[in-house]
C-alpha cells in the first residue's frame, strides 16, 4: 500500500510493506508503512525530520498513525536495549523483579544530563504488571533478537560502539 505523500508529514524514505514484518502482528495489522520524512509540525526556516508510522483502518488512513522526531526514536530504543537488559542479567535478583527502596535502573548520559531509566513504582499495579512486562519480554526474545542484532550489525558497520569498521 503506498503511503500518502500528500499530508503534512512528506516520507521521503518509506517502507511501505511494514504490515508483513509488524512484530507479532504481521499480516494482521493496521500499520502499513513506516517512513522517515520532513516534519509536519516543520516552521518557515527550521526542517525537522520524522519518523511516521502508518496506519490504515481499511477504508482511510488513520488518525492514529504516530509521528515521532528522530531522536526520540532512537531515545526510545536506547530504552528498549537498557530495559531488555535489565530484565536479562538483573531483574530476576529480586522477589519483585526490582528493589522497592530504588526503583532506578541507569542514568544514560545525553546532552550534557542524563536519561534516569526507572521501574515505575507509581504504578498501583506493579508487581503484577512487570511480571506480565517481563514474561512478555520473554515470549518476544526472539523477535526482538533478530531486530538487535541487525541494529547492532548497523552500527558497527557505520562505525559506532566498540567494533571495527569492515
Amino acid at each position: 500500500m503506498k503511503i500518502p505523500t500528500t499530508l503534512k508529514h512528506k516520507p521521503v524514505i518509506v517502507s511501505e510493506n511494514y504490515s508483513n514484518i509488524d512484530g507479532r502482528s504481521a499480516y494482521e495489522t493496521d500499520a502499513q508503512g513506516l517512513s522517515l520524512g520532513l516534519a509536519q509540525w516543520n516552521d518557515r526556516g527550521r526542517v525537522d525530520i520524522s519518523a511516521k508510522v502508518w496506519r490504515y483502518t481499511g477504508e482511510k488512513w488513520s488518525r492514529q498513525s504516530e509521528e515521532l522526531p528522530i531522536h526520540r526514536v532512537l531515545d526510545l530504543a536506547i530504552l528498549i536495549c537498557r530495559s531488555k537488559q535489565y530484565f536479562n542479567e538483573t531483574a530476576y535478583r529480586y522477589d519483585k523483579m526490582y528493589q522497592e527502596e530504588n526503583p532506578n535502573i541507569d542514568r544514560i548520559g545525553l546532552q550534557g544530563d542524563a536519561m534516569t531509566i526507572s521501574v515505575c513504582t507509581d504504578n498501583d499495579k506493579i508487581d503484577e504488571d512487570i511480571k506480565l512486562f517481563a514474561e512478555a519480554f520473554s515470549r518476544d526474545d526472539e523477535l526482538l533478537s533478530e531486530r538487535l542484532h541487525l541494529l547492532a550489525n548497523l552500527l558497527r558497520e557505520m562505525g559506532y560502539g566498540h567494533g571495527k569498521r569492515e
